[in-house]
C-alpha cells in the first residue's frame, strides 16, 4: 500500500531528523555538492533519476558517499524527468531529477511540463555554467528562468553554497504546497565545488489547507437541496486515506461518482457508486448525466479541457449546474468556472471532513446512481474491433486475472483509449498516465513504478510511436533490475493524428505513417524477454512466459490499422468525412 499523506510526512521527518543530528551546527567545511546531497538525505529522498554531466561532478562525487540514495542513471534526460515525475505521482512527495546545463535542461523540459500540467511534486536540479561565465554565451549556457518560467512553480539559481539548505528546503516546500508541481534549481559548477560551512535546514513538513466548518455546512445544505448530484474526483495530492474517506462519503450519500481524465484510480471502479471516466472517448450516457446534474461537487480536479470535453460539460464562466469546487490551490478556484461554493482544501482533509457530515436524504437520486454504475459496466465491457488481435478482450482479461494492485502505466495516443475504457482500476496508486497528453511517458513511468514497487505487477502500455520516444530506457530497466512488462501496441501509424487527419482531410495521408523495427527483437537486443503477438488466442501463453521470465519483458501486439479506436474503424471515419464534404454547400461563385 502507498503511504498516507500523514505517514509519508512523518517518515520523512523522522529520517531527516536522524540525519540532521549529524550535521546541524557542526561548522564542518563541506563542498556545495556534499551540502546538496546532505539536504536530500534530510528531506527523505531515496531515489534520484539522472543523466550525468560535467557541470555537477562535485555533486556526483557526494552521492558516492550516500549509498542510501539510489542514483538511477538514465539514457536520456526526457526519460529521467518522466521517471522522476512518475515517482512523485506514486509517493506524493517530490520526485528528484538531476541533469546538466543546456541540452540536459532542454531535454528534461518534457517531464517538467508534464509535472506542471499533472500537478505532480518534482524537483529538477540542473548543473550550470560557472558563475563568472554567465551572460557570455558560454558552452551549453542557458537561462533557466526564461526556459522554465511558464512550466514550473519556482525557478531559482543558487549563487552561494552556504544558501543551499535554504534553497532546497524552499524547493521541497514549494513543490508540495497548494497545487503541487515542479521546481527547478540551477547549480553553478564552481559553486558546487566551493568548500564552506553551512547550517542544514530541517525536513520539509508541508502545510495542508483544511475546509472550514461554515463551508462544510453550506455543502451539506446544497447536497440536501439537490436532486441529481454528481461527485467528480481528480487532481492531486490524493492518498489511500483520501480515497477511503471519499468512498465512505459517497456510500453514505449514494452519490454518482465520476473521475477526471486519467485519475481513474481515485475510486474503485467496481464500487456501485462509480459511473466512469471523464476523458477521451467519453461514454455518451455519462456525458448526459453531467448535463442533467443540478449539483457537481468537484474535489481536487482542475476541470481541465479534457475532463470537461473541451469546456462543454460545464458552461463558462458560470455553469448551469451548481458547482462546488474543492482544490488545494486557491489560484485554481474561479480560474475558468465560477463556483457557487469554493473550498480551498487539501483533498485528504476535505474527504475526512466530508465523511463526518450527516448523510443527505438520497432517495431522489439513489436509483440514478445505480443506473449510472450499470451503464459504466456495460460501456467497459469489451467490444469487437477489426483484425485478429482484439485489444479490448486482452485488456479486460488482464484486468480480471492480475492482482488488484497492479500498476498500469501508459503513454499518450489512441491506444490508451482501450486502457482507459476496459481496465477497471481498483485502488489508489495504480494508474500512471500523463494528463498533459505527452507521448513517450509509458516506458519510463513503468520503470519508475517497478523500481518503487518491486513486489507489484507493473504493466507499461505504449503505442508504436509513443514507445520509440523513450524506448532506449529499456537499458535502464535492465541495468537496475526493474521488471515491468512492456506492451507495445503497433498499428504502423501515429494513430491519434491519423484519426484527426482523416476526419479533416480524408484520404490525404501524409506525415502519420510509421515504418517500425521488430520491437520484440529490439527488446531481446537489450536483454529483455521479447515476443510478438498477432492473434488474441496467442496472447495469454505469451504473457505467461513474460511473467515467468524473471526479468523485464516486452510483448509487441500487432493491431489492425482499421482498429483506430474502440469499436471504430478508420475507414468509417474517412467515409463519414467524405460524405460530409460532398453534402456541404459550395460557396457561391463571384460573378465579377
Amino acid at each position: 500500500m502507498l503511504d498516507t499523506a500523514g505517514d509519508a510526512v512523518s517518515r520523512v521527518a523522522m529520517a531527516g531528523a536522524l540525519w540532521g543530528e549529524r550535521w546541524y551546527n557542526t561548522g564542518e567545511m563541506r563542498t556545495g555538492g556534499r551540502i546538496l546531497v546532505d539536504q536530500l538525505r534530510i528531506h527523505g529522498v531515496e531515489t534520484v533519476f539522472c543523466v550525468p554531466g560535467e557541470s555537477y561532478l562535485a555533486a556526483l562525487d557526494a552521492f558516492y558517499d550516500a549509498p542510501e540514495i539510489r542514483l538511477v542513471v538514465c539514457r536520456h534526460e526526457g526519460g529521467a524527468a518522466y521517471m522522476a515525475e512518475a515517482h512523485g505521482k506514486l509517493h506524493g512527495r517530490p520526485g528528484v531529477c538531476f541533469v546538466t546545463r543546456g541540452p540536459g535542461a532542454t531535454n528534461a523540459s518534457v517531464g517538467v511540463h508534464t509535472a506542471f500540467q499533472d500537478s505532480t511534486p518534482m524537483v529538477l536540479l540542473v548543473g550550470q555554467v560557472e558563475r563568472d561565465d554567465f551572460e557570455r554565451g558560454a558552452f551549453q549556457e542557458i537561462d533557466l528562468h526564461r526556459l522554465y518560467g511558464q512550466m514550473a512553480k519556482w525557478v531559482a539559481q543558487v549563487e552561494d553554497a552556504r544558501r543551499i539548505p535554504e534553497f532546497i528546503a524552499r524547493a521541497f516546500a514549494t513543490a508540495v504546497a497548494g497545487r503541487p508541481g515542479p521546481v527547478v534549481l540551477g547549480l553553478p559548477e564552481d559553486m558546487l565545488r566551493d568548500e564552506v560551512s553551512a547550517q542544514d535546514a530541517g525536513p520539509c513538513a508541508p502545510a495542508q489547507a483544511h475546509p472550514g466548518g461554515a463551508a462544510m455546512a453550506r455543502l451539506r445544505q446544497m447536497l440536501g437541496e439537490a436532486r441529481q448530484p454528481v461527485l467528480l474526483l481528480g487532481g492531486t495530492p490524493w492518498s489511500s486515506e483520501a480515497s477511503q474517506a471519499i468512498t465512505a462519503f459517497a456510500e453514505a450519500n449514494r452519490l454518482t461518482v465520476a473521475v477526471a481524465f486519467r485519475r481513474q484510480d481515485h475510486f474503485d471502479n467496481l464500487h456501485p457508486c462509480y459511473a466512469g471516466h471523464l476523458g477521451l472517448g467519453l461514454d455518451p450516457k455519462l456525458r448526459a448525466r453531467l448535463a442533467q446534474a443540478d449539483l457537481v461537487l468537484a474535489v481536487g480536479a482542475r476541470l481541465d479541457a479534457v475532463t470537461t470535453a473541451g469546456y462543454s460539460l460545464l458552461d463558462v464562466p458560470r455553469p448551469r449546474q451548481k458547482l462546488v469546487h474543492v482544490h488545494p490551490g486557491s489560484e485554481e478556484l474561479g480560474r475558468v468556472y465560477q463556483p457557487k461554493l469554493a473550498i480551498n482544501a487539501d483533498p485528504t482533509e476535505f474527504a475526512l471532513a466530508a465523511r463526518r457530515l450527516e448523510p443527505a436524504d438520497s432517495s431522489a437520486w439513489a436509483a440514478l446512481t445505480e443506473a449510472a454504475h450499470r451503464d459504466y459496466l456495460a460501456y467497459s465491457t469489451p467490444v469487437r474491433d477489426s483484425g485478429a488481435l482484439q485489444l479490448a478482450a486482452i485488456i479486460a482479461e488482464l484486468c480480471a486475472t492480475l492482482p488488484a494492485d497492479t500498476i498500469v502505466a501508459s503513454g499518450a495516443g489512441n491506444f490508451s483509449a482501450w486502457v482507459h475504457r476496459f481496465w477497471r482500476f481498483r485502488g489508489y496508486g495504480t494508474q500512471l498516465a500523463p494528463t498533459s497528453g505527452s507521448m513517450g511517458y509509458g516506458v519510463p513511468a513503468g520503470i519508475a513504478a517497478a523500481l518503487a514497487r518491486p513486489g507489484r505487477t507493473v504493466l507499461s502500455f505504449s503505442g508504436d510511436g509513443c514507445f520509440l520516444m523513450n524506448g532506449q530506457e529499456l537499458a535502464t530497466a535492465m541495468q537496475y533490475g526493474a521488471k515491468p512488462i512492456f506492451l507495445v501496441i503497433n498499428n504502423g501509424m501515429f494513430g491519434t493524428n491519423r484519426m484527426y487527419q482523416e476526419r479533416n482531410y480524408p484520404t490525404r495521408v501524409i506525415g502519420t505513417t510509421l515504418t517500425n523495427p521488430d520491437f520484440a527483437a529490439l527488446a531481446r537486443a537489450y536483454g529483455l524477454h521479447g515476443e510478438t503477438v498477432e492473434r488474441t488466442e496467442d496472447f495469454a501463453p505469451a504473457f505467461q512466459r513474460a511473467r515467468n521470465c524473471g526479468r523485464a519483458a516486452l510483448l509487441e501486439l500487432r493491431l489492425d490499422a482499421e482498429a483506430i479506436a474502440p469499436g471504430t474503424k478508420l475507414s468509417q471515419i474517412t467515409e463519414a468525412a467524405l460524405a460530409a464534404q460532398a453534402s456541404a454547400p459550395r460557396p457561391a461563385r463571384d460573378p465579377g
